[in-house]
């Protein structure tokens, strides 16, 4: 009788555990559902204006950069803000060279960026700030820093990640956005960034269950025991 009493009291706070995890999982669930993908990527803020090369350009050769560059291991021609450039890849470092000077450009200032930032922006907000970031917030991920931030004052709290080496675009990032890496969060139960803590949680969740399980057949058999004797 004691030992019934242990099990079901067991198995209801272990069925209440698992049970606020299944609404947590239904309820982002239905969030990835409602938000388009598109618009949780921040596509409707921002988009990468495309120039074409003009063939008749003045250029330095190919092989005065390798000269000025030692150990380039890819090169890209491209336009940025109206001129012709050389983004240069030596191993992890990236940098910017005028195609016409050689000059190296990067890393870019703040007036570029936000010129940048102006030729991408499609929103309805105007820039309310810009930030020079030497560690990266979560929401960049393992982005290499440092990157530019280019904040905007409208509702979504929209924000715009430049890196000052090739001048891209990074990352998007708004209240949507952030709503859903809250959300996803619970959905894959990733309370941590630390390895070790999310193989503890999914060790705990799986043990769980298991208990849950067993103190449910346990209650199962009991019952039909007590139904016999009776």
């Amino acid at each position: 009788m004691q030992s019934s009493f242990w099990v079901r009291r067991a198995h209801k706070w272990i069925g209440l555990v698992i049970g606020i995890q299944a609404l947590l999982w239904m309820i982002s669930g239905l969030y990835m559902v409602v938000v388009p993908l598109e618009v949780v990527h921040g596509d409707h803020l921002a988009h990468v204006p495309t120039e074409q090369l003009d063939p008749s350009s003045r250029r330095i050769a190919q092989v005065q950069l390798h000269a000025a560059h030692p150990g380039i291991t890819s090169l890209r021609l491209k336009r940025l803000l109206g001129a012709e450039v050389y983004e240069l890849k030596q191993g992890n470092k990236t940098s910017l060279v005028d195609a016409a000077s050689g000059k190296t450009i990067s890393p870019l200032g703040r007036d570029a960026i936000v010129a940048l930032a102006e030729a991408a922006y499609v929103g309805e907000g105007s820039i309310r700030g810009i930030e020079w970031i030497t560690r990266a917030p979560q929401e960049v991920g393992a982005r290499p820093v440092p990157l530019w931030a280019v904040h905007y004052d409208e509702p979504g709290k929209s924000t715009l990640y430049f890196s000052p080496y090739s001048g891209e675009l990074v990352a998007r990032r708004h209240e949507l956005w952030r709503w859903f890496d809250f959300l996803w969060m619970f959905h894959i139960m990733d309370y941590e960034e630390r390895a070790d803590v999310n193989n503890t949680l999914l060790r705990v969740a799986s043990l769980s269950g298991l208990a849950f399980a067993l103190s449910g057949i346990w209650l199962l058999f009991y019952s039909f025991q007590r139904r016999k004797r009776a």
